[in-house]
């Protein structure tokens, strides 16, 4: 075995594996860590070379094999995994080695995994990495936060293997403590509520244009060349031309319609709730995936309530529409998305810059879109910005498009098509461009029979009414 390894990674499934032998093409010599003897001689004759790619199920020989500051990435489930690899680790660290989780872990729990390990020395922080499996090897997006000092150390790496965008790395540095897994959080959430969208303009071109298949996989691979560039339309133009291996026809035809979850989106939601911000699209995401699950359920209300035939929409101007208003949904779900995380940096001090999050989303990671070099412009432009609708660069983009989602809302309300994801994210635009909403009523009302008291638009203070006398 060579003396040094520059870099070590615990956990050789799939995404550890890509993970390590990235780093291993891009110069890096690396040695990985697993309790299953299989994976370890797998990557070992996948490798090639064992000076510069090595495995071993024995955690000493792992860490004694690295050189110092030891630099070791976790790639394993999030929860009591990575506490517990951490503490079989501890006892074979000296003082300023680094130790990186690189999975979903709640950002809570980097927190308490920061503090905990800073008191013996140890460099802690979080690094969320999405692109998946495929990502992982060839370039994915990197969000690593925590210690300053430490990133300095592994940047290096974090940069020859991340994705490029026109050259640029699309890795950097976020902020303290759990700054990189809270900004994976969100991400996912975002994600969460462009696949939940995707799905329903795929649905709404079924049932109100009658497109088939490879219609619409002609129709997303074009989108995919313009303006809604990205690669979750991507990925829908090359699954809707799959054939069944099994059946005349196509695969997704014949895929069950129940979605799972593993938790990221639902934090979102949970954590915008506790901060008081409105992600109304990345919620219905995640409930859509509940609702999803009740397939049984669905199945006998199905058969107990009569519901519209769908009146077929002229197929151009459904086209058009659908394009429109799935443009104007992705920038409203990326304007919530990037509404908590301006106010979660405030309010854990991760001191985020929007503009360097946005770019790093550019490529390798599942929400990367053109639509993302427009964010960047715009937080550039205004760093401080509460939320991209009050960007002038995102207006004319949102006014030319809202009426399609209007337009399509209101046929599907019509036609019993739910569309909950777009109709969310018009909701969301109509109510935070109101100046005036009936909020006072409900005011009113906390103050009528529970003496909560209300503020009023003519005159100072705080008002209460005894409204039964």
């Amino acid at each position: 075995m060579k003396d040094k390894y520059d870099f070590g990674l615990v956990g050789l499934g799939v995404m550890g594996r890509n993970f390590l032998l990235n780093v291993a093409d891009n110069g890096f010599s690396i040695i990985g860590h697993d309790l299953d003897q299989k994976k370890v001689n797998a990557l070992i004759d996948e490798g090639g070379d064992t000076a510069k790619v090595n495995a071993t199920t024995h955690i000493q020989e792992f860490t004694e094999a690295l050189g110092a500051p030891r630099s070791i990435m976790l790639l394993v489930p999030a929860g009591h995994i990575v506490d517990a690899v951490i503490e079989s680790l501890l006892p074979l660290l000296d003082e300023g080695d680094i130790i990186i989780d690189g999975g979903n872990s709640f950002f809570t729990d980097t927190d308490r995994r920061e503090a905990y390990l800073r008191k013996k020395g140890i460099n802690f922080f979080g690094a969320g990495v999405s692109g998946g499996d495929k990502g992982a090897r060839k370039g994915p997006s990197i969000m690593p936060g925590g210690n300053r000092d430490a990133y300095q150390h592994v940047k290096p790496v974090f940069e020859a293997v991340a994705a490029k965008y026109h050259g640029e790395p699309c890795v950097a540095y976020l902020g303290p403590k759990s700054a990189g897994n809270y900004v994976k959080m969100v991400h996912n959430g975002i994600e969460y509520g462009l696949m939940q969208l995707t799905s329903e303009i795929y649905d709404l071109l079924k049932k109100a244009g009658g497109l088939d298949n490879m219609e619409m996989h002609h129709l997303f691979a074009k989108w995919n060349a313009g303006r809604l560039q990205s690669f979750l339309v991507e990925i829908t133009a090359a699954i809707l031309a799959r054939p069944d291996e099994f059946n005349d026809g196509h695969l997704i035809d014949f895929i069950l319609d129940k979605a799972k979850q593993k938790g990221t989106g639902k934090w979102t939601s949970q954590n915008a709730m506790d901060l008081g911000i409105p992600i109304p699209t990345i919620d219905m995401a995640v409930s859509m995936r509940e609702i999803s699950a009740l397939k049984a359920e669905r199945l006998q209300a199905d058969a107990l309530y009569d519901r519209p035939r769908p009146a077929h929409m002229k197929k151009d101007e459904l086209l058009e529409k659908a394009e429109e208003a799935l443009y104007f949904s992705f920038i409203m779900t990326y304007a919530q998305g990037m509404h908590q995380l301006a106010d979660a940096s405030k309010t854990y001090g991760y001191d985020l810059d929007l503009a360097v999050v946005a770019k790093i989303w550019r490529a390798g990671c599942i929400i990367r879109a053109g639509l993302l070099a427009d964010i960047t412009e715009a937080f550039i432009a205004a760093p401080t910005l509460p939320n991209l609708l009050l960007s002038p660069h995102f207006v004319p983009k949102v006014t030319e498009t809202v009426p399609a989602a209007r337009e399509l809302v209101s046929y599907a309300a019509s036609n019993g098509i739910p569309l909950p994801g777009l109709s969310n994210a018009l909701t969301y635009f109509d109510a935070y461009t109101s100046s005036r909403l009936p909020l006072n009523m409900i005011q009113a009302q906390r103050d009528y029979f529970g003496s909560h008291t209300y503020e009023r638009l003519d005159r100072e203070g705080i008002f209460h009414t005894e409204w039964g006398a």
